[in-house]
């Protein structure tokens, strides 16, 4: 794409960027609500796509059991809710690589191109989502919902631990791919260059009025700067 300088460093969102999981995040969360308070609990009703593991699971306690958690009741809460995911996402009928993903990751790093990940997702969570698509292999390093609940600092300290792989790199060279609004404004508080993608719950249209530098129907169109 002429005009357009190649990223250094390219950090991609895992769920509606890179896989659909099938719901496997929401079932895993309905369950650990089940066995830890017996009451069912809809993550969709209390959150909205892109916030962090954290955000989502202060929202929906407050939500089904009208209370803010201890910090112990979450620390029960998370470790549930991986013990289900990691059964759950292999047995998740409609778990899907989203259309191009191996492709562009493959160019990428054959380009020379520093692949990491940023999600809203526990790092646990986040590598068990990428396990039965055989992802993990591409990404060097990530930044998690368990580093911090909020997604614009935890993109910084993604940028932050690839400065320290890669002499000299700016937040300009680095390229933050994602399919909701949220990981638009994370990165441009970041300083980094917005890629929307509208795999998920959001058009493109959408994604440009939030702000994407680059906006892309799948990851199979074009990538900005190849």
């Amino acid at each position: 794409m002429t005009g357009v300088l190649k990223p250094v460093l390219v950090l991609f969102d895992i769920d509606e960027t890179l896989v659909h999981t099938g719901g496997s995040g929401a079932r895993s969360w309905r369950v650990a609500f089940e066995k830890l308070y017996g009451v069912r609990a809809d993550i969709g009703e209390h959150s909205s796509a892109g916030e962090t593991d954290p955000q989502v699971a202060r929202a929906t306690f407050q939500g089904v059991l009208g209370r803010d958690p201890a910090e112990d009741e979450l620390s029960r809460l998370y470790a549930q809710y991986l013990l289900h995911l990691a059964e759950d996402i292999w047995v998740s009928e409609q778990y899907r690589v989203l259309p191009g993903v191996e492709q562009i990751l493959t160019r990428l790093v054959e380009t020379g191109v520093m692949l990491g990940l940023v999600s809203g997702a526990m790092e646990g969570a986040a590598r068990t989502k990428l396990m039965p698509a055989n992802l993990n292999r591409f990404f060097i390093f990530g930044a998690y919902g368990s580093d911090s609940p909020d997604r614009t600092e935890l993109t910084r300290l993604a940028i932050d631990t690839a400065t320290r792989l890669h002499d000299q790199l700016t937040p300009a060279q680095v390229y933050v791919v994602g399919d909701t609004p949220h990981d638009i404004e994370a990165a441009k508080a970041a300083g980094a260059v917005p890629v929307g993608v509208a795999t998920g719950h959001y058009s493109t249209d959408e994604l440009a009025v939030a702000g994407g530098s680059h906006v892309l129907g799948s990851l199979q169109d074009p990538f900005p700067g190849l």
